[in-house]
């Protein structure tokens, strides 16, 4: 019985892949500029630290804030506008309701003159021309606000994208200093996602099948964890190899090499 035990803990030794992998924070993000202006304040000392909401890069935004609140200020001019417009709309209407009816009722009168009717047709159609035209002010008048609300709508990004914050990720580089001048798409700092990690091994193609069902065992210990991701696709560096990733718990140090082993249950 001793030996049927050994011979099938051989076997299972034999049956298990050996392979090592860093432990890498589950994502680490590289932070472009989306927009451009001088940089007002980093913070070295926030590197390797977990972040907050306070923002850990500043971007100049005085001036699209300045003009953020003069946008709103305007947008409440026009839409005042617009109300009392459409107050003489009212009246115009009402006004033009009436000439209309008397227009009708002289134009067959006999003892009305031509001069007469001409004057009373002129001025309705004068009453409807001022009807049309506050019809399109109110038009132009709108449209000024939806240009101001989705300049008001750039600028607002604009002021939230100069104030770069991500709570919960580690800081893990800096790449500008205050006083920098930047651009769209310049880079700024990379951050680390480290609520889990990932550790990446490459597989050969006739281990693919099966992977996921097998045993991870992680520095000669058993674990509960199973192949998260599997490429279909050879890896364009490692040639004829197959990346695979298994999602583990953070550990307190990251970047250390492990042993991980794929047996069979």
């Amino acid at each position: 019985m001793k030996i049927f035990v050994f011979l099938f803990f051989m076997f299972a030794l034999l049956d298990a892949k050996v392979y090592y992998s860093k432990v890498e924070p589950y994502e680490i993000r590289d932070i472009s500029s989306n927009v451009s202006g001088v940089v007002l304040y980093t913070d070295e000392n926030d590197i390797g630290n977990k972040l907050s909401s306070k923002p850990y890069i500043l971007i100049d935004a005085q001036l699209d804030k300045q003009e953020l609140e003069f946008i709103k200020s305007k947008l409440v001019y026009l839409q005042n506008i617009i109300d009392t417009n459409e107050h003489v709309l009212k009246n115009q209407e009402k006004a033009l309701v009436k000439k209309r009816k008397n227009y009708k009722r002289i134009e067959s009168l006999k003892i009305k003159s031509i001069v007469e009717k001409d004057r009373e047709f002129y001025e309705l159609v004068n009453s409807e021309n001022q009807f049309l035209n506050t019809q399109k002010e109110i038009q132009n008048l709108k449209v000024q606000i939806i240009d101001l609300k989705l300049r008001k709508a750039k600028l607002q990004r604009s002021v939230n994208d100069k104030r770069l914050s991500a709570k919960g990720f580690v800081l893990y580089e800096i790449m500008v200093k205050p006083g920098q001048v930047v651009g769209v798409s310049a880079p700024l700092a990379k951050v680390a996602d480290t609520s889990k990690a990932i550790l990446t091994i490459y597989l050969d193609k006739e281990d693919v099948d099966n992977a996921k069902k097998k045993v991870v065992y992680i520095d000669g210990k058993k674990t509960s964890y199973k192949i998260s991701r599997l490429q279909n696709i050879a890896d364009f560096k490692n040639i004829s190899k197959y990346m695979a990733q298994i999602i583990i718990n953070p550990p307190k140090l990251f970047s250390k090499l492990v042993k991980i082993e794929l047996k069979n249950e």
